[in-house]
């Protein structure tokens, strides 16, 4: 099991420059893995960033920015199609990076919601399902996987649940298509987290350990113990990740609504959470 990071606790977007800041105190803290969130295809010189990372001896994963104009069941095909083009964009900087996982809610935009019948949804899940086809052997060809994420209700309508992305990896049907769950997102719609976890199995590739507040895991109400029986039960040796995010950086804040410090300072969330998910999960 591998133990990482998110960018995003301290930084948006990630650049070079950040990056190469962020690699050193990243290793520092305990961490053997860090996740690159790719926000702007162009942020980043991926070349250099792979050094950089290569360098402090850590694993990497990248994360998809779904914003309005990426969105792969949106009923303008022009915003199906630049989402389309921005994930190859992503695997594509992912294979230049090393990254063999891509994660996200890969599939509508972040806080767009609708109401939908069942026809609806039925229609839109098979254009997703033709969407991501698509996009896993395009991941497949240049070694990445895809994690699709569910997010909670007021972030997305579409896939909440780890049963609702279980059917669509199980339509997609494909080895590049698999499923990230996420702890802070789970809380809110899952019965319970280790049986969701239990039910992903082995289609689960990346978590996202998160506290019910975005603060330090640990620190918080998730049931950390369902958890970990969970990723036991299913043999997960995956990367385990702390994502959260700065008030400082007002644009990701606004979009996360991070209104306040969920920790006495960026640092000591990512270095008391990942001190408690190594303690529960080794």
């Amino acid at each position: 099991m591998r133990f990482g990071v998110n960018s995003w606790v301290w930084t948006s977007p990630l650049t070079t420059a950040e990056l190469e800041n962020l690699a050193p105190k990243i290793k520092d803290m305990g961490f053997d893995w860090i996740e690159c969130p790719i926000e702007g295809l162009d942020d980043m010189d991926y070349g250099r960033a792979s050094m950089i990372i290569e360098d402090y001896e850590l694993g990497v994963s990248c994360c998809a920015a779904m914003g309005p104009d990426r969105d792969l069941i949106h009923a303008d095909p022009a915003i199906r199609q630049n989402g389309m083009d921005y994930i190859k964009g992503a695997i594509d900087r992912c294979e230049v990076l090393g990254a063999t996982n891509l994660v996200g809610p890969i599939y509508s935009a972040v806080g767009r919601t609708w109401a939908m019948t069942d026809e609806e949804r039925a229609r839109d899940t098979d254009l997703l399902v033709g969407n991501l086809k698509e996009l896993a052997a395009y991941a497949a060809d240049h070694g990445v996987v895809l994690g699709i994420e569910p997010l909670n209700r007021f972030e997305t309508s579409f896939i909440n649940l780890a049963s609702q992305a279980i059917e669509v990896v199980d339509r997609v049907d494909h080895p590049a298509c698999k499923i990230m769950l996420d702890t802070f997102h789970m809380n809110i719609e899952e019965k319970s987290l280790g049986a969701a976890i239990r039910a992903a199995g082995p289609r689960l590739i990346h978590l996202h350990a998160c506290e019910n507040d975005r603060g330090a895991p640990g620190t918080g109400n998730i049931d950390w113990d369902d958890v970990a029986q969970g990723l036991k039960d299913i043999n997960y040796d995956g990367p385990v990740v702390i994502e959260s995010f700065t008030a400082k950086v007002k644009s990701i804040a606004r979009a996360a609504a991070i209104w306040r410090p969920l920790a006495p300072s960026q640092d000591a969330l990512a270095a008391d959470g990942v001190k408690f998910l190594k303690e529960l999960l080794t």
